[in-house]
């Protein structure tokens, strides 16, 4: 077992990564929380098939109440997140309880931001179940969706723990696969120069990740993400670099109808775009063609989806959280390793666009 320390300016917390942490999670909850009253677990009901019983195997004698949730983004509506909030009411939760979050991105986004509501803030914990979650599990972005844009009514809210047991991501399909791990490659293009080439010369076929190829991009994952947000919880400056790709991302993900797209798939052909507008627009020195070969290897589409308008893509990205106006701001490479924050004008965006 392997345990990062997350530390933000709000709060200090632990990621433990390994096989079997679940089993922690008991002797945590006794320790962390000696006045526990009641725990509200969250899952989905294809989480909720594969993982729960592992679960609750482990928490005995404590009994959760469980909520489950549709699968993937669907979990992230207003619908959804109010059945969850009346689950804790009708349950009598209070300000001594807890709420865990078994599952991916989506249900990890729902349940924080129920923690982060009701009553004002009670204590959540997360336990991914997949290789995104690496990603949204850790820094306290939690959120639901709306029709009008991605993650767009939430609150950075931070977990009391991350339990990463990586037992969990066996069972996960190719293109669960394939969504984590576009954000492990983000990870590495915006902050670890070493990294993205370890990653390039190891890893091309996401089939065959072996546990610790798997365990060691995650870990290293998690310590840049923890890099980023130590530094800047609130997303006022330097952790909007984490969101290189998700511009153009998010909006292939809203016009695509959420779920339709899976998010890290989404977020490739982004990261691809701005890695071209780095090169058109600062002069970044890459081998576009060579990373493009390369995520097309391991089963990325790298181009926009021919159904989708540009002015409705421009349109989504001026909703962007950090578009300021009407100006659409991208996270742009000056070279691996360094990003920056771009303002881009819809002329530059249709001609490039047009291009890619």
């Amino acid at each position: 077992m392997e345990t990062i320390q997350i530390l933000t300016e709000s709060k200090q917390y632990p990621v433990f990564v390994g096989d079997g942490v679940r089993n922690e999670l008991r002797a945590f909850l006794a320790d962390h929380f000696p006045t526990l009253t009641k725990i509200l677990l969250i899952t989905d009901e294809t989480v909720a098939k594969l993982h729960l019983d592992k679960l609750l195997q482990g928490l005995k004698p404590l009994e959760p109440v469980i909520f489950t949730a549709p699968s993937g983004e669907k979990a992230k509506t207003f619908e959804v997140y109010y059945e969850a909030l009346s689950t804790a009411l009708a349950s009598h939760l209070d300000r001594k309880s807890v709420v865990l979050s078994l599952g991916g991105g989506a249900v990890g986004d729902l349940t924080g931001f129920v923690a982060a509501s009701f009553m004002r803030g009670i204590p959540f914990i997360q336990v991914p179940t997949t290789i995104l979650a690496h990603d949204s599990a850790v820094g306290g972005k939690v959120a639901i969706n709306h029709p009008l844009g991605k993650n767009m009514i939430g609150a950075f809210y931070q977990p009391e723990a991350v339990f990463y047991d990586l037992e969990f991501l066996d069972t996960l399909p190719i293109h669960e696969i394939r969504s984590g791990f576009a954000e492990v490659i983000k990870h590495a293009l915006i902050a670890d120069p070493p990294f993205y080439d370890w990653l390039k010369l190891n890893i091309h076929d996401l089939n065959t990740l072996t546990k610790e190829q798997l365990s060691a991009s995650l870990v290293q994952g998690i310590k840049i993400k923890n890099k980023f947000v130590s530094q800047d919880e609130k997303e006022t400056g330097v952790r909007a670099f984490l969101n290189l790709g998700h511009t153009l991302g998010h909006a292939i993900e809203a016009e695509m109808g959420y779920g339709n797209f899976t998010h890290g798939e989404a977020v490739m052909i982004g990261t691809i775009f701005a890695l071209k507008l780095s090169k058109n627009l600062l002069g970044l020195s890459f081998n576009t063609n060579e990373f493009i070969d390369w995520v097309t290897e391991l089963g990325y589409e790298t181009t926009v989806p021919k159904q989708l308008s540009f002015e409705s893509l421009i349109a989504k990205m001026r909703q962007d959280k950090k578009s300021v106006g009407d100006a659409i701001r991208f996270v742009l490479l000056e070279q691996v390793g360094h990003p920056l924050l771009q303002e881009v004008s819809e002329e530059v965006l249709w001609k490039e666009l047009t291009r890619f």
